[in-house]
């Protein structure tokens, strides 16, 4: 999808789409707390939510094989992050626009700290919205991945999954609507938990404990009992 293709993203009904989005994930995402969250997203700009408990974040865009926003790399490397770094990973409609959305999952997974969240939102497959994309796209479609798929990625690498719905309105439109879940929705939401490392114990080995010797009584001699 090329980057011409890719200012879909930057429409006002995509934009509506986004802010229904996060209105949607704020109640599952308002009790995650740590010092760095990472945001990858389809739309160049796109501001994360605010949750209170998360300190800083880093904001990534993607466009086939390249990372732009806060630090600029190619999508086809290892994310230039340390394993476990993040407490919240949010993939924006960033699935869609990876030329290796299964690797890119994989790498979002490994930088995301034990017991953190990664939210995922997107495209719904199955939705009204595929032929407003067909028309603006010229037929360049985004890669529109259904939640049941994206599911069986997630268990994959060791995540739990917490929550999908669908968002947003029916239809295409510019104006945001008050009720951001609707049951057929344009886009979805999925929401997991990494799995903890579980504490393997060590084997201990026994210390040997010493007989009993009587201090000061010559050999053979038996310690006197009687009071």
């Amino acid at each position: 999808m090329s980057q011409r293709d890719q200012d879909i993203y930057t429409s006002a009904p995509l934009r509506s789409l986004l802010a229904e989005e996060t209105v949607a994930l704020l109640p599952g995402l308002q009790r995650c707390a740590g010092t760095h969250a990472l945001m990858v997203s389809a739309a160049v700009g796109d501001e994360p939510p605010v949750l209170p408990l998360l300190g800083n974040w880093t904001r990534l865009s993607v466009a086939d094989d390249r990372y732009g926003g806060d630090i600029r790399a190619s999508s086809e490397e290892p994310m230039p992050f340390v394993d476990d770094a993040f407490d919240l990973v949010l993939l924006r409609h960033a699935l869609e626009v990876s030329a290796m959305p299964q690797d890119l999952l994989e790498e979002a997974s490994r930088v995301l700290a034990p017991g953190g969240v990664m939210a995922l939102t997107g495209l719904h497959p199955f939705s009204a919205w595929l032929p407003w994309m067909m028309w603006r796209t010229r037929g360049r479609t985004p890669a529109m991945h259904s939640p049941i798929l994206l599911e069986r990625w997630v268990r994959r690498i060791e995540l739990d999954v917490e929550r999908v719905e669908r968002v947003g309105g029916m239809w295409p439109s510019s104006r945001a609507g008050l009720d951001a879940a609707h049951a057929f929705g344009g886009g979805y939401l999925l929401i997991a938990r990494k799995r903890r490392r579980v504490a393997t114990p060590l084997r201990l080995k026994p210390k040997p404990v010493p007989a009993s010797v009587g201090v000061g009584l010559a050999p053979g001699a038996r310690r006197n009992t009687a009071s």
